[in-house]
C-alpha cells in the first residue's frame, strides 16, 4: 500500500483557552494534556491563541501550574517557541504564540486593538522552512515563510477594521513574493472575513467548513489558516472526547504544498 506523500508544510492553529477549563471551583488545569496533544498533532508550525505568560492567581490555585510560561512549556522537544503579549490583566498577561520545528529568523508584534475593552495583537514570525520531501528526492534550499498569528475581536465591525489593519501590515512588512500564512481565531461566524482575505489572495482549502467551536458541539469554524504563495491541500479537525475537554475550541490542522 503506497504511503502518503509528505506535504511541504503542516500547520496547526489552536485557541487553548489559557490552559484552564471550567468556571469557579470546578475549573481544571488542562495545560499538561494540551502539551501531549500538541506533540501528537506533529505539525511543523503550531499557532496558539490565549496563551498565558503568567497568572499569579492561577499559580497559587493550581498545585501543578507549570514553572515555565505556557508557550515554552507546550513546545515539543526540538521546537522553538515565540510568544508576544496581547493583553495585560490584573493578575497577569496573555497573548499569541508560535511553536516551530524549523528555525525562526525573526519575529515582531503589532497592536491591532480596536477599542479599549479588547486588547488584541498580531504575532509575525519568519521561519526558515526546509523540504520534508528531501529524503525522497534531491534536496532543495530552505525558503523563508512568513506566519502571522491573530486573534480577532468579538464585535463584527471591529473584526472588519482589524482585518483592514492586517492587510496594511502585510503590504508594509511582508515581501510580495514571500510565502505567507495567516492563522488563528478569527471569531467570525459567517464568511465576511474569508471574503476579505480572498480579496488579498489569501486562501484556505476550498471544502465545506470544518467547525471548531464550541468544542463539545462544534457549530462554526472560527479558526482558519489562510495562505498566499502556498497551495492548500487539506485541512482537518481532530475528534474525540479528549479534544473536547481541553479547550473551548478544537484545533485546525492544514497542509500546504509549494
Amino acid at each position: 500500500m503506497p504511503t502518503e506523500k509528505p506535504a511541504f508544510l503542516k500547520v496547526a492553529t489552536y485557541n487553548i483557552h489559557k490552559g484552564v477549563q471550567g468556571l469557579g471551583p470546578a475549573r481544571r488545569l488542562e495545560i499538561h494534556n494540551l502539551g501531549l496533544a500538541i506533540e501528537q498533532l506533529d505539525a511543523d508550525i503550531v499557532c496558539l491563541q490565549e496563551v498565558r505568560k503568567v497568572h499569579r492567581r492561577e499559580e497559587k490555585y493550581f498545585k501543578h501550574w507549570p514553572e515555565l510560561p505556557q508557550a515554552e512549556f507546550l513546545a515539543p522537544p526540538g521546537y522553538e517557541a515565540v510568544y508576544r503579549t496581547n493583553a495585560v490583566t490584573r493578575h497577569g498577561e496573555h497573548g499569541n504564540a508560535l511553536l516551530s520545528r524549523w528555525p525562526v529568523v525573526s519575529h515582531r508584534h503589532e497592536d491591532i486593538s480596536d477599542h479599549r475593552f479588547e486588547q488584541r495583537g498580531l504575532l509575525h514570525v519568519e521561519v526558515q522552512v526546509g523540504d520534508a520531501r528531501a529524503a525522497h528526492s534531491s534536496p532543495t534550499a530552505p525558503i523563508s515563510v512568513h506566519v502571522i498569528v491573530v486573534h480577532l475581536g468579538l464585535i463584527p465591525a471591529s473584526r472588519v477594521r482589524q482585518v483592514a489593519q492586517l492587510h496594511k501590515y502585510i503590504a508594509r512588512e511582508v515581501p510580495e513574493d514571500a510565502p505567507l500564512l495567516v492563522a488563528g481565531d478569527f471569531n467570525d461566524w459567517g464568511t465576511r472575513i474569508t471574503r476579505m482575505m480572498q480579496r488579498e489572495s489569501l486562501h484556505e482549502w476550498p471544502t465545506d467548513a470544518k467547525p471548531t467551536y464550541p468544542s463539545r458541539l462544534p457549530m462554526a469554524q472560527l479558526d482558519h489558516v489562510y495562505a498566499r504563495g502556498l497551495t492548500p491541500v487539506s485541512q482537518m479537525v481532530p475528534q474525540g472526547k479528549i479534544w473536547q475537554r481541553m479547550s473551548d475550541h478544537l484545533p485546525l490542522v492544514a497542509k500546504f504544498e509549494r
